[in-house]
């Protein structure tokens, strides 16, 4: 799976932040992490320069870098970052490395800055190119909480992605006990594939809270043949399912018909065997029709044992914001 495929955790819908950076002259560190895409204004200016939407620092005349720190919004094992210089071209930086540390807990800005913080590099000094996505692959097996950019000697970054797989605290989960949404990126849940995402990408049908509009939801183009559309989730554990939500809050004229869900116990399955259409599911929730911009609750589902994954189908396309799985870890 290509890395981008996967969660960008650092994302501030998911809590990251830029903690702290050495200088920030021209543009603010908090532009790095915006979910949106840069962005060029041609003459804008502010009072210190040029506007520009990202991470900016002034030009060094002394040797050196410059850096910053980022918490990431979930933990997790790093699969790639993407060094983002958009329309960074005659004041991106020449090179770029990445360090990250496992730290419990909410650490503040003065210990994560201090000798004391154990950093390991992940990504070596590597060469960047301006107003380009730079990805490059990590290769660290490690859960990391917190990241440093370093960038050479100065310049500016847009936006910096960090993919991967989220590891959450499962000691803490099961301690707390109870039943826990088995499909949500910050339990690990992770939507492998779709037959289509037109409109909506798959991911934001298991991130957290509420959408904030339609485009907050995944949705498909109009079907104009027979079939219907599926997308395949990768429980963060596996566990019973006990009940579902099914949100279709914004989607008034494009939600689906009906929609059903299914499951498996299937770790060791690569997703190709799972999107066979002769792969046997087991039904969760039989074919029931939806309302627009409506939370459908399902507390009563059929039992299926153990579940690893799931397969939500709607009927014939359309759009909904979130799925919830509840259910017990084992």
């Amino acid at each position: 799976m290509d890395f981008t495929e996967l969660i960008d955790f650092a994302s501030e819908r998911l809590g990251g932040a830029v903690l702290f950076a050495n200088d920030e002259f021209f543009a603010p560190k908090e532009n790095l992490l915006k979910p949106l895409a840069p962005v060029f204004i041609e003459g804008k200016y502010t009072d210190l320069g040029k506007w520009m939407d990202g991470w900016e620092t002034r030009r060094r005349r002394t040797p050196g870098f410059d850096w910053c720190i980022i918490r990431l919004g979930l933990p997790g094992v790093i699969r790639g970052v993407v060094v983002d210089t958009s329309h960074f071209k005659g004041n991106y930086p020449e090179q770029c490395s990445l360090e990250a540390s496992a730290i419990d807990g909410l650490p503040t800005t003065e210990q994560l800055t201090s000798d004391s913080t154990e950093w390991n590099e992940i990504l070596t000094v590597s060469n960047l190119n301006g107003d380009s996505p730079n990805p490059f692959t990590i290769t660290s097996e490690q859960r990391w909480t917190h990241l440093r950019l370093k960038i050479y000697p100065d310049g500016g970054v847009a936006r910096l992605r960090v993919y991967g797989e989220v590891v959450p605290d499962w000691n803490r989960l099961k301690n707390i006990g109870g039943e826990i949404d088995l499909a949500a990126v910050e339990n690990g849940g992770l939507v492998l594939s779709c037959s289509d995402m037109f409109f909506g990408h798959r991911h934001n049908l298991i991130m957290p809270g509420r959408a904030a509009n339609m485009s907050d939801g995944w949705e498909t183009k109009r079907r104009r043949g027979p079939g219907y559309d599926w997308t395949i989730v990768r429980l963060g554990a596996p566990g019973r399912i006990r009940r579902l939500e099914i949100d279709t809050s914004y989607f008034k004229g494009n939600f689906p018909e009906s929609c059903s869900l299914e499951s498996c116990n299937a770790e060791e399955l690569p997703i190709e065997r799972l999107q066979d259409p002769e792969f046997v599911w087991r039904p969760v929730l039989a074919r029931t029709k939806l309302l627009a911009h409506t939370r459908h609750f399902f507390d009563e589902v059929m039992d299926t044992g153990v579940s690893s994954h799931v397969r939500f189908n709607i009927f014939p396309d359309g759009g909904v914001s979130r799925l919830r799985v509840f259910g017990s870890i084992g």
